[in-house]
């Protein structure tokens, strides 16, 4: 509009030398790619991932791996990072064989585990189908991820054991892509790495 403005502003009598001044100075006016028009221009969404993915100094896989040597003989579920952004944490849920979960809280900067808590509302039906689903998952959350990545490049920021509609175990992987802080969501076929599904969240 300013641009329009200013060259509707030029007088027939300074005939071209009045609309190049005119130009010139609509182009200066023209905001350049800053970082706050950038800013504006993300949702809630897209900003709470810029904020907090970059405070992430440890991985998903590192912290995954930490939380499962924090429960003996266990193996990963899901793992999740959160916030708030000044202490951000992976909140990683693992399980014993007999599919009693636990939770762990890694600190997603220096590493380090807090103690596992027990799920404590998990009944025996709870536990036997989360038994019964890491049993069937043969590929790992890493080999998941990896295959999300592989298609889509950016942050894991979440990884989590599910099941289809016809109980086969998939992974739900989670990707941000720092170039505009849209999430990628995989699902990843748990026993044979095929993608069964792929949806781009831009808000």
């Amino acid at each position: 509009m300013a641009g329009a403005l200013l060259t509707g502003c030029g007088n027939e009598e300074n005939g071209a030398t009045a609309k190049t001044g005119a130009a010139d100075v609509a182009q200066a006016a023209k905001p350049s790619p800053s970082a706050s028009a950038s800013e504006s221009s993300l949702t809630d969404d897209q900003s709470e991932r810029k904020a907090l993915i970059p405070k992430a100094k440890v991985g998903y896989d590192k912290a995954l791996s930490t939380a499962v040597a924090a429960v003996p003989k266990s193996k990963p579920v899901s793992i999740e990072l959160d916030g708030p952004v000044d202490s951000p944490k992976w909140e990683a849920k693992v399980a014993t064989a007999d599919g009693a979960e636990h939770t762990v809280l890694v600190d997603a900067v220096t590493g380090k585990a807090d103690k596992p808590q027990a799920k404590s509302d998990e009944d025996a039906d709870d536990k036997r189908e989360l038994a019964d689903l890491l049993g069937k998952a043969t590929v790992t959350p890493q080999d998941a991820a990896k295959t999300a990545t592989y298609k889509t490049k950016g942050t894991v920021s979440s990884v989590e054991l599910d099941d289809t509609d016809n109980k086969t175990p998939k992974w739900s992987v989670d990707v941000v892509t720092t170039d505009n802080w849209n999430k990628t969501t995989f699902d990843i076929d748990a026993t044979n790495r095929k993608v069964l599904r792929e949806h781009v969240d831009k808000d």
